[in-house]
């Protein structure tokens, strides 16, 4: 201190009084320190306000140089002065200065608790919490503001754990909350979902008798409600003796979370009984939770409800809807809610216009995208991540790679799914170099790839053909990308396979993933579903049952829709009509798909009657179920009432008809021999006719042996389809039989693309596990001649007249020439390796039957009593006791 003193005596304000040695003796000892006491004193209330003065005044730096001057005069600061200093620093977020303050907390007049607890708030606040920590840890005593500080501290970044963790060393001190901590530590444990932690802290509060504070009493429900403890929040509720907006919002809240929508609805009409009139947030949590379990039609009218109740939607109720609109498949009417939003002049925030831009690019609406953009753009949010991903993927999505890649550079700070759907559009466009460039630059920048990037990779190579370099990712997953590989990475692999026609493979991998362990999800089983839904995968179909079975996946709606389809197509309809009857839920696909695989087999009457059935239960049929309905009235010759199925779809459902359908009527006519009309069908058609409807007239026209109108619909096919060469040899037939083969040089075209672009039929059928291909005229098997005279005894039996009548239009060439048909060969190889008659043969062929063979499988079938199930490019063909489900029309 004498040191200190010595310094202090070259300072003008105190030269004087010190620098005499020799005293007068009237001067007194006493007078003198009495005298400089006063001084000092008046100097240093003047220096603390100046202090205050510096810090208010954000002259923080100057305040600091104030508190060296003070040190250097041998003075100290009052605490209040020192916790204005802090409080500056938290003000201004200045940390550097904090920190020098703290270096200065030895000139505080004395220990204060209070000043300490004002410096963890500044660490805390400025956002060192681990300076913050020390400075707690450090102290000697900790009261209840201190504690509060570093309870409060923790709360506002979210560290909930630490939270809790505080709550209990600070009993461990002694210390016990009050009604403004109590909370904050509630809220922590609702947070943490330690509902453990909840019922200890709602005991003491009860002990504590602050169950008479609302706030408190509020924390205690909203831990229950968190938890998820549904039965206990209500009983608390029921008990409290004082209930405001927050009590009602946190209960309702608690049955939301629980998807008791229904219960919360009851609840929010007795807030009108107790006098509590429901808030915005009140209406948005009923809202938001009807949207969020897709019932939008209820949050469509609870937002009329709101309106007529004079509270006006927020942005959150029309973000609410719009985003719920959007994720349940309803976009168009998402972006026209979109549209009222703006023009009822509520700003649309991030999310609002993150959905909207999503809704576009599921749509692929690029106009409407673009002007959901220059809206963001005014806003000036194009910054925020969020738009700038969806905008990145709704570029993509439309095609539109260029403006994606520039939103996507714009983006400043990119987060992982930024990158994933840049690298998703390029892979979706066929533009796997750039995706894969992409991907490479990834791994380079601080966001490093995810499973999703690695699995959106593989599947745009395989699904590009690179099934290769879809693979070699797959097996470097784990390797370079130190990565574990996940469900959807198989299934990445799986579906491309699917895609390329590869179901072999896709087994393979599919049979892989189960023997290591992991489990197939619906999304596998939907990928690997339709690649097995032919004659020849019967055995595979079964499999994949088997595996949804263990799995307990037969509920998953979407599974057992593709089980009734698969099935159908797989010659199984038994098998789909059971798992049709025991479904419990039933959507519409669910019908369309029973409907459509009677339709397939040729059974009309079972058809008809299931759309009987579903028209009494008042389920509303789609496009899918009309053009179901209007052929099986063509297999069943029942044009009349096709017509009015046909009419009823615009007239009674309004329902614009689809070419599909149109072509479903040109069908309906032919099959009764009703050829007139189906032309006069197709001149009065609103829309031009594809080639669909064409095939139709010219199929017609074949069976019913009009070479007029064949000679129309192949020229029209012909228009429309030139390079295609089956229309070609079918042409040519067509001009051969009419007489018109002269010297045209658009004939002399098609006589040349007919001799050497012909269509090689191939057939498929599986005997004992293994699939065995057969092609027209192939002798090089071993038992090809075995197969050979099986088949020309078996066309003796059958006496089958070749010529038709003079009327020959077949995809294949006579056998006189080509050969013996792949099929024949086929019927007889399952014939002949079997030692007893099989009771089904099943195979598949590449292009359509001819008549002699559809003779020839009919005899076969009644000859040896099996049933011959065989699937074409035309129709699906079930052979059973002399008779074809096609009734002889394909």
């Amino acid at each position: 201190m004498e040191n200190l003193m010595i310094t202090c005596i070259s300072k003008p304000p105190v030269i004087i009084p010190t620098k005499h040695d020799n005293l007068s003796e009237f001067s007194q000892p006493q007078t003198k320190l009495s005298f400089t006491y006063t001084k000092n004193t008046k100097n240093t209330k003047i220096t603390d306000n100046h202090v205050k003065n510096l810090a208010r005044s954000g002259r923080l730096a100057e305040a600091v140089a104030a508190l060296d001057s003070i040190a250097l005069s041998g003075s100290q600061v009052r605490p209040n002065t020192f916790i204005s200093l802090l409080q500056a620093c938290i003000d201004f977020g200045s940390l550097d200065l904090g920190r020098k303050l703290h270096a200065r907390i030895h000139l505080v007049k004395e220990s204060d608790p209070f000043v300490e607890t004002k410096l963890v708030s500044m660490y805390a606040k400025c956002g060192s919490f681990a300076d913050a920590r020390k400075v707690f840890d450090e102290m000697s005593q900790k009261n209840l503001y201190t504690w509060s500080a570093m309870i409060g501290a923790y709360s506002r970044v979210s560290r909930w754990k630490e939270v809790v963790e505080l709550f209990f060393l600070m009993m461990e001190d002694g210390v016990l909350p009050d009604e403004f901590l109590f909370p904050r530590i509630l809220q922590a444990s609702a947070n943490c979902g330690d509902v453990r932690t909840g019922r200890l802290l709602h005991s003491l509060v009860i002990r504590l008798g602050m169950v008479c504070y609302t706030r408190v009493s509020n924390s205690v429900l909203a831990v229950y409600a968190k938890c998820g403890k549904l039965r206990s929040a209500r009983r608390f509720f029921d008990y409290m003796n004082e209930r405001d907006r927050v009590t009602w919002n946190s209960m309702l809240l608690a049955y939301c979370q629980k998807g008791e929508n229904d219960e919360a609805y009851k609840l929010f009409n007795g807030m009108w009984g107790e006098g509590i009139e429901p808030c915005i947030v009140s209406w948005n949590i009923l809202i938001n939770s009807y949207n969020q379990l897709g019932r939008c039609d209820v949050a469509l009218g609870l937002m009329k409800e709101m309106e007529s109740s004079r509270v006006s939607p927020d942005v959150f109720t029309w973000t609410s809807m719009i985003s719920g609109l959007a994720q349940n498949g309803r976009r168009w009417q998402a972006l026209f809610l979109f549209k009222e939003m703006l023009l009822a002049g509520i700003k649309p925030n991030g999310v609002t216009i993150t959905s909207a831009v999503s809704a576009c690019a599921s749509l692929k609406v690029l106009k409407l995208g673009l002007e959901i953009h220059s809206i963001a753009l005014r806003m000036g949010i194009t910054d925020n991540v969020l738009v700038g991903n969806s905008l990145t993927d709704m570029y993509a999505k439309c095609g539109e790679l260029e403006a994606a890649r520039q939103v996507f550079d714009m983006i400043e700070e990119k987060d992982v799914y930024t990158w994933n759907s840049m690298i998703a559009g390029y892979c979706q466009a066929g533009y796997c170099g750039k995706a894969y460039e992409l991907f490479i630059k990834m791994q380079e920048s601080d966001v490093k790839p995810n499973v999703i990037t690695w699995n959106t990779m593989i599947s745009g190579y395989i699904q590009n053909g690179d099934e290769d370099r879809a693979m070699d990712l797959f097996q470097r997953i784990e390797q370079d990308g130190k990565i574990r590989r996940n469900t959807a990475s198989w299934n990445a692999l799986i579906a491309g396979y699917v895609q390329l026609g590869a179901i072999d493979k896709a087994f393979g991998v599919f049979r892989q993933m189960q023997s290591c362990s992991i489990s197939p999800n619906s999304v596998t089983i939907l990928s690997i579903l339709p690649g097995c839904a032919n004659l020849i995968a019967t055995k595979k179909v079964k499999e994949i049952h088997g595996c949804i079975l263990r799995r307990d996946l037969e509920f998953v709606i979407s599974i057992s829709n593709s089980l009734i389809d698969t099935y159908a197509k797989s010659g199984n309809i038994l098998y789909s009509r059971n798992i049709f009857d025991g479904m419990s839920t039933r959507d519409i696909i669910s019908w369309n798909s029973i409907i459509g695989g009677y339709v397939l087999h040729g059974c009309f009457d079972a058809a008809l009657d299931l759309f009987d059935q579903m028209r009494k239960l008042g389920i509303k049929p789609n496009r899918g179920t009309f053009l179901s309905i209007i052929l099986a009235r063509g297999i069943a010759k029942m044009v009349d009432e096709g017509k009015q199925i046909f009419s009823s779809i615009s007239d009674n459902y309004e329902i614009i008809p689809a070419i599909e359908h149109y072509s479903a009527m040109v069908d309906l006519y032919g099959r009764s021999g009703r050829l007139g009309e189906a032309m006069e069908f197709i001149e009065d058609m609103p829309i031009e006719p594809d080639s669909s409807v064409w095939t139709s007239l010219l199929t017609a026209s074949r069976i019913h042996k009009d070479i007029a109108l064949a000679v129309l619909a192949g020229e029209r096919l012909l228009d429309l389809e030139p390079g295609n060469i089956v229309v070609n040899q079918l042409m040519y037939q067509i001009y051969s039989l009419c007489g018109k083969l002269d010297d045209s040089s658009k004939v002399r075209k098609l006589e040349k693309e007919s001799t050497l672009r012909r269509s090689l039929g191939q057939s498929w059928i599986e005997v004992r596990n293994t699939v065995h291909a057969f092609v027209t005229g192939d002798q090089s098997k071993p038992s090809s001649n075995l197969l050979h005279s099986w088949v020309q005894n078996i066309t003796r039996e059958v006496n089958i007249d070749d010529h038709h009548g003079g009327f020959f239009i077949e995809e294949e060439e006579k056998e006189e020439i080509g050969g013996i048909h792949s099929e024949k060969l086929a019927i007889a190889f399952a014939l002949i390796s079997s030692p007893s008659s099989p009771r089904s043969i099943r195979i598949v062929k590449n292009i359509r039957m001819c008549r002699n063979c559809h003779l020839t499988a009919k005899y076969v079938s009644l000859r040896f009593g099996c049933e011959i199930y065989l699937s074409d490019t035309k129709f699906f063909h079930h052979f059973k006791n002399g008779r074809c489900s096609c009734g002889d029309y394909w």
